[in-house]
């Protein structure tokens, strides 16, 4: 039986009955139907591709093309999760018609449900335009990776009076916008809880506390991939790092050793003769059969 599709309506629903929004992001269909499978309302094919993908310092590199692949492969593996997909850096500042463009070659080309953009109320003529194309926008205001060298470094926001009501003011321009969702990351606890209460549309935080209608992991930190990387907002729920390794040292292990692969992992055939003679001449060929298949 198919799982019942989580949609736009499906979180706004949630919202209004007070249940918590679980997110987390995916770059492959392995890992996407895994996630999937275990219930996970929302997945995000994050522009932190170009972090834990490609192992660069920032987001800025990832290209519309990058994007489009991974979500691809998302949205085939993706049964009941509703995807979002980022529209990576340059994708949507230069034009309004540049950024209608990109985002209706996410949802086209790569398959996504939605698309999610960063920056305040300076991107509400972006975001209306999407939404009347037929696209819904999610937004993500605080921290915005995007923005790390205007922002001297991936700092919290939104700790004085005066930026908070900033942010306060741009949550509140882009549900006017057309926005169907709002990330908060990066911000006090406070302030989120503040945004969360005023807008009727559902808040997604990443270090901005408990009080947002649901939370957003990058997949890899929420299983314990990157012990190198532990900032506070993150929670690790399993510590595949170690597995893994352990995993990856007995394989190698065994291959040095000749157990593997073992005779359970090896085919057979009652058909198959040797077809060369002693000498190295070719001998006489006996019945064929298959090499893979049942084996013998």
């Amino acid at each position: 039986m198919q799982p019942t599709k989580v949609t736009v309506n499906t979180l706004r629903k949630m919202k209004q009955a007070g249940e918590k929004i679980a997110v987390l992001t995916a770059y492959d269909a392995s890992f996407a139907r895994i996630l999937d499978e275990a219930g996970t309302d929302v997945l995000l094919i994050g522009d932190s591709l170009g972090n834990v993908i490609a192992g660069e310092k920032h987001t800025l590199g990832v290209t519309v093309e990058q994007i489009i692949f991974h979500c691809r492969a998302v949205s085939r593996a993706a049964k009941r999760a509703h995807v979002v997909c980022d529209m990576p850096f340059m994708s949507y500042q230069g034009s309004v018609d540049e950024a209608v463009k990109n985002a209706g070659r996410i949802v086209a080309e790569g398959g996504a449900e939605a698309v999610k953009l960063e920056g305040g109320e300076e991107f509400c003529d972006v975001v209306a335009r999407i939404v009347r194309a037929g696209i819904p926008v999610m937004g993500h205001i605080g921290l915005t990776p995007q923005a790390v060298h205007r922002m001297g470094g991936y700092l919290v926001q939104g700790r004085d009076e005066q930026k908070a009501r900033k942010l306060l003011a741009d949550a509140v321009a882009l549900e006017r916008a057309g926005c169907y969702s709002l990330v908060l990351e990066g911000i006090p606890l406070e302030l989120a809880r503040e945004i969360t209460a005023r807008l009727s549309i559902p808040t997604i935080g990443i270090g901005a506390g408990m009080h947002c209608d649901g939370q957003v992991l990058v997949c890899y930190d929420a299983l314990g991939m990157n012990p190198d990387f532990s900032p506070k907002f993150v929670k690790a729920y399993a510590d595949l790092f170690s597995t893994i390794t352990a995993a990856t040292r007995q394989y190698i292990g065994e291959v040095k050793a000749s157990e593997f692969p073992a005779e359970s992992q090896s085919f057979h055939s009652k058909t198959i003769r040797l077809v060369k003679g002693d000498d190295g001449e070719e001998g006489e060929e006996g019945e064929k059969g298959p090499i893979y298949g049942v084996p013998c």
